[in-house]
């Protein structure tokens, strides 16, 4: 072989040299894209209004297991109807439980977990309302723990470092290849 064909067999065909910044490109877009659609769950609703709590007792099951994120809105105390599942304040706490009365003259909610056998041992004052469950979502819990722990913060924070670095190292690979293509 003469030295002119040897370093054309060498060189990349122009596909193949395309592939790995491709590759990469296509990685590191994944990964950012579920981080961003991770968080939205958690971010979307607070804008519309919405407080965000994770289950983490079995008071409310079956219907709201562990590990659910509840998505709580705003009410005033007296629309709340019997029936409606209410957070409100109980302490350091915020509970999730069954609103079964409410009684608009003295300004409290006699409630209930589904699961517990009888009705909570204190009436709940309007005062610690936080609102009315609208919506529940199964499984969202680890999510949310993952986004409020500080170890999980590293890792999210970690994870999309990795998907823009990918990104980053794809547009040099392409840059690379041009200059060699020149």
């Amino acid at each position: 072989m003469n030295n002119r064909t040897l370093s054309e067999a060498q060189r990349p065909s122009a596909k193949g040299g395309n592939f790995i910044p491709a590759l990469c490109n296509v990685a590191g877009t994944l990964i950012l894209l579920s981080v961003i659609a991770s968080c939205l769950p958690m971010t979307i609703p607070r804008f519309m209004g919405y407080e965000i709590y994770n289950v983490v007792s079995g008071s409310m099951e079956p219907e709201i297991p562990v590990g659910s994120v509840v998505y709580v809105e705003s009410v005033d105390p007296v629309d709340v109807q019997e029936g409606d599942v209410i957070a409100f304040q109980s302490g350091d706490s915020v509970v999730v439980h069954r609103a079964l009365e409410n009684h608009s003259v003295e300004g409290v909610f006699v409630t209930k977990g589904d699961a517990n056998e009888g009705e909570d041992f204190n009436d709940v004052p309007y005062s610690d309302l936080i609102g009315r469950v609208s919506r529940h979502y199964p499984m969202l819990g680890a999510l949310m723990e993952l986004y409020t722990s500080n170890v999980g913060k590293v890792y999210v924070v970690c994870f999309a470092a990795c998907g823009a670095m990918l990104n980053m190292l794809a547009g040099r690979l392409r840059e690379r290849r041009k200059r060699q293509n020149g």
